[in-house]
């Protein structure tokens, strides 16, 4: 496993299965860029949002991982309490001298029978 790759999935581990967020932002740098709409920038105020947000109640299975040097890009299965099929979630992370420095992403609903899973 790559270092980024590693450094990813400890963090997301620690965010969406531990919901340990202060573990989760020691893997995030201080001025970490998001471009997901709705989301701050800044470490601090990312993984607060992150706290706060629906993704915090969240069943969060993560589905296939793509390392490449200091990107990767990791799928993820997301069903919210009262959801049946949730949504489908690919965060494109790059990571830089051991942090994750910059995000983004893009989401879609879970079609019915589109054995996406």
């Amino acid at each position: 496993m790559t270092t980024a790759k590693k450094i990813v999935l400890d963090c997301f581990e620690n965010m969406f299965v531990h919901k340990d967020f202060a573990a989760a932002g020691r893997d995030v740098h201080p001025d970490f860029v998001t471009h997901s709409p709705g989301f701050p920038s800044g470490r601090d105020a990312f993984v607060e949002a992150m706290r706060n947000s629906p993704l915090a109640d969240a069943d969060v299975a993560v589905k296939r991982v793509i390392a490449d040097d200091e990107h990767v890009v990791v799928h993820l299965h997301v069903v919210r309490p009262g959801e049946e099929l949730g949504a489908a979630i690919v965060d494109i992370v790059r990571v830089e001298d051991g942090l994750i420095v910059e995000h983004w992403d893009v989401k879609q609903p879970v079609p019915p029978g589109a054995g996406m899973f």
